[in-house]
């Protein structure tokens, strides 16, 4: 079995609402690569990137990508480094492509989750068999709430939870006195039986303001504060002042990344998903050094649609850290049955089926492979 055929596509699927978070606040979501591999031997397997180039780590160590970066990568530069590579000599393939190109982790991803999505149904097996075993067979889903007035967060955090959602993400870091306002009511008004994760995407201007602004969310019981400002030596500040968890997630994108988390005790959790590394090869190696050095994680992401989701989903399921609510979308082609907020961005997907959600959990697609079908004509129409 060799790889024998690429195409991509830059495709657009519009979107519940507008999502945005304190590092995003201009372009929209659902503006993705997905990238089709076949064998020679005629398997297919789907790839998706949600690339954005407002999305990076600190001080330029990692910087944005975007659908026409992953693209123009994919079709120019690492599918031409892999053509006829054998898919199921997965690290071989990362270690040329990593030689003919320096970083663009989100374009790698994507051709790695395609890899994948083969090689499962090569051997009739389900990615996260692939990965090491099963410890789970669904994430429970932590609704994101993003950039808004608190009025209409509380609205949707009402409507979330009467279908089922047990965890609420707020995203914070622009305004102090509404993130502690937001929390506040979110406790006061929608559920004291909620978790509330706060997430700030490196918003705060300093130290002492993401400190002050989490010790007063903190008489609300949070389950844990997200990456509130910029880099690792700044989180260990932060984790030093206030008694939640600190999750890195800009800060936690290799396994370098989680050495120094660990060296410098600036995170007791980190967001752990298949894009950030270059793939489900990376990722998994980045979650089990975590669970090795004490580290627990989450199964997060860019707001992916089905393709990316269910990679994400496998992953969480073979991580036995990922113990974390996660922002792992409800995926809900349109027409089909299934909540209308809960975990839900967009409004329609380029998969045939939805998701399951059950007990608040999304649960991982069954099957070889990702478990998904691709709707091409779906393809067709988003395709920009």
């Amino acid at each position: 079995m060799k790889l024998a055929n690429c195409e991509t596509y830059k495709i657009s699927v519009p979107s519940r609402r507008d999502h945005t978070w304190a590092s995003k606040m201009s372009t929209p979501i659902g503006h993705h690569a997905v990238v089709r591999l076949e064998t020679d031997d005629g398997i297919v397997g789907w790839g998706e990137s949600p690339a954005g180039e407002t999305w990076g780590g600190a001080d330029m160590r990692y910087y944005g990508e975007t659908p026409e970066t992953v693209c123009h990568m994919v079709d120019d530069h690492l599918f031409p480094a892999i053509n006829g590579m054998d898919p199921v000599q997965i690290g071989m393939i990362h270690t040329r492509m990593d030689k003919v190109v320096k970083g663009h982790p989100y374009a790698k991803a994507a051709l790695d989750i395609a890899i994948y999505d083969i090689i499962g149904k090569a051997l009739n097996r389900p990615v996260c068999d692939l990965l090491g075993g099963d410890y789970r067979d669904g994430i429970e889903v932590a609704h994101s709430l993003g950039i808004m007035p608190v009025d209409q967060c509380i609205d949707e955090a009402t409507q979330a939870v009467a279908e089922g959602i047990k965890t609420i993400k707020c995203k914070t870091g622009l305004d102090p006195q509404r993130d502690i306002e937001l929390v506040r009511r979110l406790r006061e008004e929608v559920s004291e039986s909620i978790k509330i994760r706060v997430d700030g995407n490196e918003g705060y201007g300093s130290v002492s303001e993401a400190v002050r602004v989490t010790r007063a969310q903190e008489a609300y019981d949070i389950l844990l504060c997200e990456q509130p400002l910029m880099g690792a030596r700044n989180l260990a500040r932060v984790a030093e002042r206030i008694d939640s968890p600190v999750m890195a997630d800009e800060s936690a994108w290799t396994m370098q990344d989680i050495i120094e988390l660990d060296s410098l005790s600036a995170a007791q959790c980190i967001s752990c998903y298949v894009t950030k590394p270059g793939g489900l090869y990376r990722a998994k190696q980045q979650g089990d050094l975590a669970a090795a050095l004490g580290i627990y994680s989450d199964i997060g992401g860019s707001i992916e649609l089905g393709i990316g989701n269910a990679a994400n989903l496998h992953l969480g399921a073979a991580l036995p850290n990922a113990v974390l609510p996660s922002v792992c979308p409800v995926t809900r082609p349109r027409g089909s049955q299934g909540p209308e907020i809960a975990g839900i961005y967009y409004l329609d997907d380029v998969v045939t089926e939805p998701f399951g959600f059950v007990d608040g959990k999304v649960m991982r697609p069954a099957g070889p492979g990702l478990g998904i079908e691709v709707d091409k004509d779906k393809i067709k129409e988003y395709a920009l």
